[in-house]
């Protein structure tokens, strides 16, 4: 029998793997070991549908971590707990068409706890020493390279939502009996996302960075206004807005706005347009992209904040950052950023002067 290896995770080889009879598709898992002391729930004894089939476990590469920290290293797993994450898995096709995988269970370490104990050194901490403009890239044994910001990993309202799986189990219909392709190795597995082009395979290092572009930073400005937002791609300006577009959608969330420092700020909502719906004709929905690109929102007293491309563009719980016009604040005005999908309200920027597109 031939291996399957990395090839189970080209969008080109789904369509064959599909039309497979569910016997056929069991071959998939022939070099995969069952984690034996998980028992499936076959019959439904229980409540729990993610827990009804067979668990494998996925071979795990050495993962070290570097970067902008006082403590680099290997990772040690057995000071870890394991987590679960339930996905439904798409990739893209041409850049353009979603082509579903499956419907996964995974287990592994989360990206919370793996780098829980590593020591920031930012290199920019002596102009600027808020956590918010950190990001994380990962890179698997085939050179491949995800980016995940900071704020994904410890500000969200869910925690603990990006694994390295070590473990996986199909979600199988209980009527069609669709058996899933299944992974070789660990993966990196980002449980928000809609397209799963994140998810890579065997990642094996970790580097923490913060972004590294200089902002002046003065907290005096009174009044904290900026009259335009200038939107730029790399280094060039692509938009200049005083207004947000009239043929976009206004939207109000509702939220308790509580900062990491301060504390409870306002439980009123916030109305404004979502920032992936002002970026669409602007930022290409791409695998690289997607993988590789960041969103840096900075305000005229140099605060900014770093999200990926990803986590604004391609969210599967509708969780969304919004641009909110506040043409009335004195401190503060006339354009704010808030993310909805935080805990925390710090990487909501005031007074926002520039967004910038970067690719990396």
């Amino acid at each position: 029998m031939k291996k399957l290896t990395t090839i189970l995770f080209l969008p080109v080889f789904l369509s064959s793997i599909y039309a497979q009879k569910p016997e056929e598709s069991l071959k998939i898992e022939s070099t995969l070991k069952p984690a034996i002391q998980v028992i499936p729930d076959k019959t439904d004894k229980n409540n729990n549908f993610y827990d009804n089939e067979e668990t494998f476990i996925l071979p795990v590469s050495d993962l070290y971590i570097a970067g902008e920290v006082e403590n680099p290293g290997k990772v040690d797993f057995t000071k870890l707990t394991k987590h679960s994450v339930i996905v439904k898995e798409a990739l893209l096709k041409n850049d353009t068409v979603n082509q579903f995988v499956g419907a996964y269970r995974y287990d592994g370490y989360s990206l919370f706890d793996i780098l829980n104990d590593r020591v920031l050194k930012k290199k920019n901490a002596a102009d600027f020493r808020p956590i918010i403009d950190l990001y994380v890239e990962i890179e698997n044994a085939s050179g491949e390279k995800v980016i995940l910001s900071w704020g994904e990993i410890y500000y969200p309202n869910f925690l603990h939502n990006a694994i390295i799986a070590t473990e996986v189990m199909r979600i199988v219909p209980s009527k069609t009996k669709d058996l899933w392709p299944l992974p070789e190795v660990s993966k990196l597995i980002v449980g928000q996302d809609l397209i799963s082009e994140r998810n890579i395979s065997s990642p094996v290092k970790i580097t923490v960075l913060s972004y590294p572009r200089n902002y002046v930073v003065n907290r005096e400005i009174s009044p904290l206004v900026s009259a335009k937002v200038d939107v730029f791609s790399g280094e060039s300006m692509i938009d200049s807005f005083t207004a947000t577009p009239a043929t976009l959608q206004n939207e109000t969330l509702h939220t308790i706005f509580y900062g990491k420092g301060r504390g409870i700020h306002s439980t009123q909502p916030f109305s404004g347009v979502y920032l992936k719906d002002y970026l669409a004709d602007k930022i290409k929905f791409s695998r690289k992209n997607l993988r590789t690109g960041l969103v840096v929102c900075a305000g005229i007293d140099g605060y900014r904040s770093v999200y990926t491309i990803s986590e604004i563009m391609n969210r599967s719980d509708q969780a969304e950052v919004l641009l909110v016009p506040c043409p009335e604040e004195k401190d503060g005005g006339k354009f704010r950023i808030f993310p909805s999908c935080d805990f925390f309200s710090d990487r909501a920027v005031k007074a926002l002067s520039e967004i910038r597109i970067e690719i990396q």
